[in-house]
């Protein structure tokens, strides 16, 4: 692909360390020629993930929340409106720091879903297994300081913890989710005794320091107190700051969750509306978009009952304020930046790791399945209404609010739809982005770790790193398309499959297959171009389509050992 001009002139700029002697651990390249170069000359990385956030939760993005410094940052980058992650967390973040499928990198499934053939085997092993290298240790061998703050959950095996997957320094949340506030309850766990899975510094945490009142507000302290320890400021650093804002339960502090007070009594159906026409705006509604229709148990909001109602404006209320207080934390971050002199040499990407959780509680920990766990639920929070998102509370919004999050996206998170993979993302580095854009080229989550790495002049490893083999990169740098608008991202077939739920996308054409009431148990074919909100199955009138997209499936699940649960028919 062209290069185009500002680009080259950024790699005349940006040269390689000079050598730096760094232990190697388990995934370092032993074998790296010595960077060379100026540290000045490298761009800072701020990396900033949202946990289950909605495509319309930012105002720069259509949304009625309050997030003025998250979106300074993206009206003065590049807005990327057609960014693609997998369905859930874990997989999103495997492919996000190593550039390589989830299903080879050890995340072919959730570990708490692995179905019984696909225990044991090669790519399911529930933890960011060994035949892949993080974009934190190629950074940090080629002479960056790493860190992270926040959500990792990426393994409960030491070699899978942060300090052995190339960050330097860590204060990190290892399990899916848990409470916001400093009691450490776990979001899920069949233990009634059992804690939050905190670690610093590799080393697992039995109580929270008496500073961490909520977690975005302690994730941005800590983020802020590593970047003030560096004993060198001129050494470029790599920072991940993984909130676990907003995933549940959804909490938030007082003040929060009072200035949010009575703002959504109008219901869900005038915000869906308010947001599409402030996407139609802001340039973001695609061509021949309608809001999606409602999820298989969506209701009109006129058909609640009073108290249905109320219960259902307060949980956005506290989904708000969560939204609120990670835009205000990270803002505290840029000030620092700001002050420090490093803003204007740091490269920020945003994005969510998943669209918006539309389940509900029965949904998530359904008694049936997880017995245990559910019991301990059901005895270990308060559900009455005066405690929703205060200390103590369990609360997810549901579907009715996350079809807002998504307006012209089909269904959430852990689907294959456009609700559940297509997130908000943008990068700021006024250097590369200029003043400010928006692009539709389709970007996958997989493509941050080589465009990273681009931007830094690190080359990915081919095949081998540290004298083992291990996966190529599949995801491809998008710096040209920042760089240059008239730039386009090389067409490829992007698939993804979690617990058996598949898609397969070429261009604007999709194959999705999902068992009913989502899907048919068939593959269903849609173009996003003239149906975003995948609601026209074109499979009968289009079987050379399907035949060539099947193909397209075919040729990805064999290529990345795809195991469907035995529990599912019809693959």
């Amino acid at each position: 692909m062209h290069r185009p001009t500002i680009f080259a002139l950024l790699v005349a700029l940006v040269l390689p360390l000079t050598g730096c002697n760094r232990p190697p651990d388990s995934s370092a390249q032993a074998d790296a020629d010595p960077p060379t170069g100026e540290p000045e000359s490298r761009p800072n990385i701020l990396l900033i993930v949202a946990d289950d956030m909605g495509f319309t939760d930012l105002g720069s993005f259509g949304g009625e929340i309050e997030t003025p410094n998250l979106d300074a940052l993206a009206m003065a980058g590049v807005r990327l409106t057609n960014f693609q992650t997998a369905s859930m967390c874990s997989p999103s973040r495997a492919m996000m720091l190593t550039g390589v499928d989830a299903h080879k990198a050890g995340y072919g499934n959730m570990l708490e879903e692995l179905s019984p053939n696909q225990k044991g085997q090669p790519g399911y092993e529930g933890y960011l297994n060994n035949n892949v290298v993080t974009v934190a240790t190629l950074l940090r061998d080629s002479g960056y300081s790493t860190f992270i703050s926040g959500k990792w959950h990426l393994g409960s095996e030491p070699q899978s913890y942060p300090g052995q997957r190339g960050f330097e320094r860590s204060f990190v949340l290892n399990s899916g989710g848990g409470s916001h506030f400093a009691d450490m309850k776990p979001a899920y766990a069949p233990n009634p005794d059992a804690k939050a899975d905190y670690m610093r510094d590799d080393v697992k945490l039995t109580e929270l320091p008496p500073s961490f009142s909520y977690s975005s507000q302690y994730f941005a302290d800590q983020l802020i107190s590593y970047l003030d320890e560096r004993e060198d400021d001129r050494q470029p650093f790599f920072a991940l700051l993984a909130y676990t804002a907003p995933h549940w339960p959804l909490q938030a502090p007082d003040a929060a969750l009072e200035k949010y007070a009575g703002r959504y009594d109008q219901g869900y159906d005038e915000v869906l509306d308010r947001r599409l026409t402030k996407m139609e705006e802001l340039g973001l509604l695609p061509d021949n978009a309608e809001a999606v229709s409602r999820p298989p148990k969506g209701r009109p909001w006129t058909e609640l009952t009073a108290e249905e109602q109320r219960v259902e404006a307060k949980g956005m209320e506290v989904y708000a304020a969560m939204i609120d207080e990670m835009d205000v934390h990270t803002g505290r971050v840029i000030d620092h930046l700001r002050e420090s002199g490093e803003l204007d040499n740091t490269v920020v990407v945003f994005l969510s790791d998943n669209g918006a959780e539309g389940h509900d509680l029965d949904e998530t920990w359904p008694a049936d399945m997880f017995p245990k766990i559910r019991a301990v639920i059901d005895q270990s929070f308060d559900f009455s209404f005066e405690q929703m998102g205060k200390p103590g509370s369990y609360l997810l919004y549901g579907p009715n609010w996350a079809r807002v999050g998504s307006p012209t996206g089909r269904l959430h998170k852990a689907f294959p739809t456009e609700g559940g993979t297509r997130t908000a993302a943008f990068v700021h580095y006024p250097k590369v982005t200029g003043g400010g854009r928006i692009s539709d080229e389709l970007v996958a989550i997989k493509d941050i770790a080589p465009t990273l790495l681009e931007l830094a002049g690190v080359s990915p490893p081919d095949g081998e790193y540290g004298g083992r083999p291990v996966e190529t990169m599949t995801g491809v740098s998008f710096l040209p398309i920042l760089s240059d608008p008239d730039q386009h991202m090389p067409e490829r077939a992007l698939g993804m499959e979690l617990m058996g739920k598949r898609s397969i996308r070429l261009g604007d054409w999709k194959l999705v297959h999902m068992p009913p009431p989502f899907g048919s148990g068939e593959w269903q074919l849609f173009n996003l171009a003239s149906d975003p909100a995948e609601s026209q199955d074109l499979a009968a009138s289009n079987p050379d389509k399907v035949t060539e997209l099947k193909g397209h499936w075919d040729a990805y699940a064999k290529e990345n050992a795809v195991i469907i649960p035995d529990w599912v028919s019809g693959y």
